[in-house]
């Protein structure tokens, strides 16, 4: 079955690189980032687009429509919004006014104008507690499309092969038959990926050192005291493990006691933590690596593929001058491309299911897709 998509909101291109290796087509990806265009046309076959979509939405929301392949047996649009407006990281105040708010309305004029047979919304586990968001569910159903129940929206990450302790939420919309993103992959811990499965056999490095065989593996440096530091933490503790000479001034508040991930380091044998836009920087969480014998954050390389990005997967053009703050950036920022390869295969089944049907109805996936 040839399915066409377009990749809203796309970034350096994980969702697309998913899609892509579930066989699906991604014609083109949108997206208001410069920054972008070189790591998403580099690893996928599709085009990038600079544009903004709230501007897009507003003035040209029927452009997208020219993108499909008219010749394909069903249409996906995908995307996620950003996510900042949700993020758990506004500690539950109101957000309604920032100004990526809207984007989930743009993303559902844009359904509306384009008529996919699929639509795709991947995003942070706390949107679903916004107002946009129940307009952006209930503004589909008006449509008539079909949705995943919301039981079966929430992705614990590593529970679909993707080594962090993500959480997500994806809503599955299709015009066709209800879709479900079904069993996890790994209902057990003890199935989940870890961090040492990811990366444990890169080069070693220390802070301020980048392999000689992968520009993209650099570690960024370290001050003498965050040396020390690292130096006394163990995997899964925290600064408690520090001597009190090394101790933060904010960590002997009590407002500051409950802080105790950051400067710290991974565990191997367990998924690491959420992979953020500051995942190198060792005082931004736990992202310390799990080995003692190096004393450091992890690399842009070790972000990437602990989001699931292939390990050739380009960020940069001139890869003499990889820019760390704008590469994380674009890594931490990413739709981890496993993530999209489980929900193409699903859209995939779904479509061959159908065509072995006379009468469609309600789809599930078995557990062993």
């Amino acid at each position: 079955m040839h399915i066409s998509a377009i990749d809203l909101f796309c970034g350096a291109g994980g969702l697309t690189n998913g899609l892509e290796r579930a066989g699906i087509c991604v014609e083109a990806g949108i997206d208001i980032d410069p920054d972008s265009e070189f790591p998403y046309e580099q690893n996928n076959d599709a085009e990038f687009l600079l544009k903004d979509i709230a501007e897009l939405a507003r003035e040209e929301p029927e452009m997208v429509t020219e993108y499909f392949d008219s010749e394909a047996d069903a249409t996906l649009l995908a995307g996620c919004a950003p996510c900042q407006p949700f993020s758990p990281l506004t500690h539950g105040s109101d957000s309604s006014e920032h100004s990526k708010y809207g984007m989930l309305r743009a993303f559902l004029e844009i359904v509306r104008e384009s008529d996919p047979d699929f639509v795709v919304m991947e995003n942070v586990f706390e949107v679903r507690h916004a107002d946009v968001y129940d307009e952006f569910i209930d503004g589909l159903d008006q449509l008539g499309y079909n949705l995943n129940p919301k039981s079966d929206r929430r992705v614990y990450c590593p529970e679909y092969d993707i080594p962090q302790t993500r959480r997500r939420w994806v809503v599955l919309a299709s015009k066709k038959g209800r879709i479900d993103l079904g069993a996890p992959l790994n209902p057990e811990p003890a199935d989940y990926p870890t961090v040492k499965d990811r990366i444990d056999h890169l080069d070693p490095l220390e802070a301020g050192e980048t392999s000689k065989e992968d520009p993209l593996h650099t570690a960024r440096s370290l001050s003498e005291t965050n040396i020390k530091r690292i130096r006394c933490s163990n995997p899964g503790g925290s600064w408690k493990d520090w001597p009190e000479e090394l101790r933060l001034d904010c960590h002997k508040k009590a407002s500051g006691q409950t802080y105790e991930a950051v400067y710290g380091r991974m565990v191997a044998d367990e998924p690491a933590p959420t992979i953020t836009t500051q995942f190198y920087n060792l005082g931004s969480g736990r992202f310390g690596h799990y080995d003692t014998d190096q004393d450091r954050a992890l690399s842009l390389r070790e972000g990437a593929m602990i989001q699931t990005f292939p390990e050739d997967y380009r960020f940069a053009d001139d890869l003499e001058e990889v820019e760390i703050i704008k590469v994380g950036r674009l890594i931490g920022n990413a739709v981890p491309p496993r993530l999209g390869e489980v929900v193409g295969d699903r859209v995939s089944e779904f479509l061959m299911w159908m065509d072995r049907q006379a009468t469609i109805t309600d789809f599930s996936p078995s557990e062993s897709v």
